[in-house]
């Protein structure tokens, strides 16, 4: 055989055996793709694992004072490894008496169907059967002492999966402006979406394998990254104030039957927005926040703008105080603008005013800029009137402030029009704001609704307000308007339902009709009340507004806005010791009540503006002689603990367990009798006390 038959042979065999092994391998391939496929795609789901994201406890939102506004507490779904338990046997004897138990203690469904759930499911080899879903921490601690499931997870297999419940202690206090978290909901809502970033924390991870039927199974009782919990946010919030303002604004909606309204407290210095209510009435009469008035809530803001338009005649010399001016009607192109109280003669600027006259401020707006239209647009642009605020919560309306060069603009109408708060979009914030700078001395400032961010009790972040504008006129000028907005409530149009001996109060009513969107002003007669204004007039600290629409008993912003006006002002001045240092005197020897400890912070300040020594009882003694005193009773607890709440107020009472992180259902009035959980108990927080008062 010669060398390249030899060659050939060898090259040919080796082709062979590569065509051969190539074979082979597409054999075995159709083989297990085709005729063993199911087996192994079984194997595969039965084996497969994956990571699934844990989702963090989301930060808690506070209060100014502390309180507790928004927190997550954790929730549990309940499931159960129907072979954890290897001895049948066992199982059968078992199980029966878990039905009872968990039948006797949900009260959802009989023992009978609880068993045949069980027994069907074992049948089946379920390894993550479902037992409960939404089960608290409490429930779950005593199911952990039911038969089978007391013998752990591994030979009982229980299985707890925690998720988080967000939950609000106040309720509906504030709720809009507290705001929430929804997947579904595109634009961000109050401070749970502004701040979602901070709040939501970071996720952790979970190890989990496929079971049979498809679910997943967690391999670990730990999680492999645990979750980073959220941060903290500091509201501006006072829950007393917000309290007060909801209540006053829901009466006075009720009594006039209106379709919704609004009603925000301010501090005057910092900004800081104390209390935002907003109510909408529902089919059945009911009212509900369900939508933002206060920073979204465009409309023609009608009289209480009239503060805008004689600042900017003022500032600019066209009339002062003592002006004397006509009342009644002024005719303009087309229409012809009347008082709806009809004529009050010729008054002076200051008297017209007070009355709130729409042709006295139509009159002298007009013919003061006739010839230079843009001269008094420039004050409202130069004011920031036609900006945003930026604020802390998203949804904020874009205000609509028309100029000359604006298309829409009539040369013959709207500027008249404008005197008296029509032909421009303003919302009920942005006139507070404008309002709060003239008792700021001047300095235009943006609200604040969130103070700090913190995350395990260390400040992250702090916010301050904005200066807008540190001078919004001339002393000389603003002083003139100051006294002006305290003669409507002492000899104008809110003396009868908003003016207190007591106290100064300054602020302006606004009555405008409302337009539909598509039919203009002619189509239904639709009307806002307001009453916008701060106290105490002469050493201002609160800018507060309330604004009603569309009232069907009675409209004029006096009797409409102003009742709710002078109840929420009376009870916030009251409630303010540094507004009250008039020392108190007591007749004789008289005994003062003993008082323990709730809202610490609030306790000292009464001691201390009242001038009041805190006689502490004792430790050996059940009394102490309160005669130059008030007993002070110490309400120490551990962290961790449940406080001992019985024989305070209830305010106390809510502010000690809901800071504690206790959620709180309350029986009766008066003051705490009995609370569900002795004090000084260790229970999970989120778990729910009841106190009984009486």
């Amino acid at each position: 055989m010669g060398i390249r038959t030899n060659i050939l042979l060898r090259v040919y065999l080796a082709f062979g055996l590569i065509l051969l092994f190539a074979g082979a391998v597409l054999f075995q391939l159709c083989r297990v793709q085709l005729s063993q496929g199911e087996k192994w795609k079984a194997m595969a789901r039965n084996l497969s694992t994956r990571y699934r994201n844990i989702e963090a406890a989301r930060g808690n939102i506070f209060s100014n004072d502390g309180s507790l506004l928004a927190t997550s507490v954790p929730e549990y779904e309940v499931r159960m490894d129907m072979l954890a338990v290897s001895d049948d046997k066992l199982f059968d004897e078992k199980v029966d008496s878990l039905a009872q138990k968990l039948s006797a203690f949900f009260g959802d469904k009989s023992a009978r169907e609880y068993s045949r759930m069980f027994r069907d499911a074992r049948k089946d080899s379920s390894r993550y059967q479902l037992v409960r879903r939404r089960v608290t921490y409490n429930e779950l601690k005593e199911m952990r002492t039911f038969p089978i499931f007391k013998m752990g997870k591994n030979k009982g297999g229980l299985i707890a999966v925690q998720q988080n419940k967000r939950i609000l202690p106040f309720r509906a206090l504030a709720a809009r402006t507290i705001g929430y978290k929804n997947e579904n909901v595109k634009n961000p809502v109050g401070l749970e979406g502004a701040y979602a970033d901070y709040i939501n924390g970071e996720s952790g991870k979970r190890l989990e394998s496929r079971m049979a039927g498809g679910v997943w199974m967690p391999v670990n009782d730990d999680d492999e990254v645990a979750p980073k919990d959220g941060a903290d946010i500091i509201s501006t919030i006072d829950v007393n104030m917000q309290d007060l303002v909801q209540n006053a604004l829901q009466k006075q909606l009720i009594y006039t039957k209106a379709d919704h309204g609004t009603a925000i407290l301010m501090e005057v210095a910092t900004g800081e927005v104390r209390a935002v209510a907003n109510y909408t009435r529902m089919p059945d009469g009911s009212f509900k926040e369900k939508f933002n008035y206060a920073i979204a809530g465009n409309q023609d803001p009608g009289s209480t703008f009239k503060l805008a338009s004689y600042m900017a005649l003022i500032e600019d010399h066209k009339v002062d105080t003592s002006t004397m001016v006509n009342t009644g009607e002024y005719p303009i192109p087309g229409h012809t603008i009347k008082d709806s109280h009809g004529s009050i003669g010729r008054v002076s600027v200051k008297k017209a005013f007070e009355k709130s006259s729409n042709a006295a401020v139509a009159y002298l707006v007009n013919t003061s800029y006739r010839d230079n239209q843009a001269k008094f647009t420039d004050h409202l642009y130069d004011w920031h009137l036609n900006e945003k605020m930026n604020l802390q919560i998203p949804g904020e309306a874009r205000p609509v402030v028309k100029n000359p060069s604006n298309r829409s603009w009539n040369k013959n109408m709207t500027l008249p029009q404008m005197a008296y708060g029509y032909e421009m979009q303003l919302t009920p914030l942005k006139m507070l704001t404008f309002y709060n700078a003239v008792a700021n001395d001047g300095k235009l400032i943006t609200p604040v609704f969130v103070k700090e961010i913190r995350r395990l009790g260390n400040t992250v972040e702090r916010f301050q307000t904005r200066v807008v504008n540190d001078k919004i006129c001339s002393d000389v000028t603003l002083k003139k308007m100051r006294e002006m907005l305290e003669g409507v409530v002492l000899e104008g149009s809110g003396r009868e339902y908003v003016y207190n001996p007591l106290y100064k109060i300054a602020g302006k009513t606004g009555t405008a009709q409302v337009a539909d969107a598509n039919k203009g002003y002619k189509a239904k007669k639709q009307y806002q009340a307001s009453f916008c204004g701060y106290f105490p007039a002469d050493r201002p600290k609160y800018s507060l507004i309330v604004v009603i629409n569309d009232p069907k008993n009675g409209y004029y912003a006096a009797s409409v806005a102003g009742p709710a006006f002078r109840e929420i002002a009376d009870k916030v001045y009251a409630g303010d010791m540094e507004l009250n240092q008039s020392p108190i005197r007591y007749v004789g020897n008289t005994t003062l009540p003993k008082y323990k400890q709730g809202n610490v912070k609030a306790l000292k300040k009464v001691y201390e503006k009242l001038s009041l020594k805190p006689l502490y009882a004792s430790a050996n003694l059940n009394s102490v002689d309160t005669s130059n005193g008030i007993g002070f009773e110490d309400n120490k607890y551990k962290t961790g603990t449940v406080p001992n709440v019985t024989g305070m107020g209830l305010s106390d009472a809510l502010f000690a367990l809901g800071n504690a992180g206790y959620k709180v259902s309350v029986k009766g009035s008066g003051s705490v009798i009995n609370q569900s959980v002795t004090g000084g108990s260790t229970i999970p927080k989120g778990s729910k006390i009841l106190i009984e008062l009486q």
